[in-house]
């Protein structure tokens, strides 16, 4: 049996992501060929995906991609924290973002679909699964069109890949305040670009509720419609963007904040992983 050394597990677990017991079985296995070792920890794995498929993927990254007039933003989740900062898992982020940007999809269904050499990405991403010894699925996919973009990935740990991913789509010149747009909606995380897109479900659910709420505190019967119409309105500046006190001047909303600086915002997508 060939002599495995710490530095040999440890060298083969970094490019690779795998475990330690498993990669040590690998390279014992193998007899100290790193190349066999590889190949025996895909075989491995690709048995084991199956199993995996039921397993909580509550880490991972947010990684964005801006192309033809597009811009994509995706969500690639994994099991653990060690895997999501592994370079292997990084690098199949980066190939899961070309391809559904090159792709144009739009659902995660149309990104698993979309070729990735001469793979499709859900086929890239078993393989890897595979080999990292965890189960790998995206996510989630947004797609906007624009005249302009904006990508804000903000990370909440600074060992950690970026974990929220915002895209900003919008018409005009300044720049610096659509990415301070984008930032605000990475911590305020708005539902809905205006409130004419707030299902009226919604709506009439919450104004059902405040309007309880109020009979209940015993305000008089002729204020309610004012009222509960003013607490309508603070639940559009929870949800909706352009309602929204701008994070860096509360006296300002969203929408005045854009139109101060000649800029209409068309769209956007928010991810937080494991959100």
């Amino acid at each position: 049996m060939a002599n495995i050394s710490i530095a040999d597990i440890k060298t083969l677990r970094e490019q690779l992501g795998t475990g330690m017991v498993d990669t040590k079985k690998a390279l014992e296995e193998a007899e100290g060929d790193i190349e066999k070792a590889t190949e025996i920890l895909r075989l491995k794995g690709a048995k084991g995906n199956a199993k995996r498929a039921d397993r909580s993927t509550s880490e991972g990254l947010v990684i964005a991609r801006e192309q033809g007039g597009k811009a994509t933003l995706i969500e690639l989740a994994c099991e653990t924290d060690f895997v999501a900062k592994n370079d292997k898992f990084l690098v199949l982020a980066d190939a899961v973002v070309d391809a559904v940007a090159a792709a144009g999809a739009e659902t995660v269904k149309a990104g698993l679909a979309a070729p990735a050499g001469d793979k499709t990405v859900e086929q890239l991403i078993s393989d890897e699964a595979a080999i990292i010894g965890e189960k790998v699925e995206l996510r989630r996919v947004a797609t906007l069109s624009g005249d302009a973009f904006q990508v804000y990935l903000h990370r909440t740990s600074k060992d950690l890949p970026p974990q929220v991913g915002v895209v900003v789509a919008y018409s005009g010149d300044d720049a610096e305040t659509a990415r301070s747009i984008a930032q605000h909606i990475s911590f305020a995380d708005p539902q809905y670009l205006t409130r004419d897109e707030v299902p009226a479900e919604d709506v009439d659910k919450e104004r059902d509720i405040v309007t309880e709420i109020s009979r209940n505190e015993g305000k008089p019967e002729a204020a309610l419609p004012k009222i509960i119409e003013g607490r309508v309105g603070a639940f559009f500046k929870q949800v909706v963007l352009l309602e929204q006190p701008f994070a860096k001047d509360n006296k300002l909303s969203i929408d005045q904040v854009a139109k101060d600086a000649g800029i209409t915002v068309t769209g956007f997508a928010r991810f937080k992983v494991g959100a």
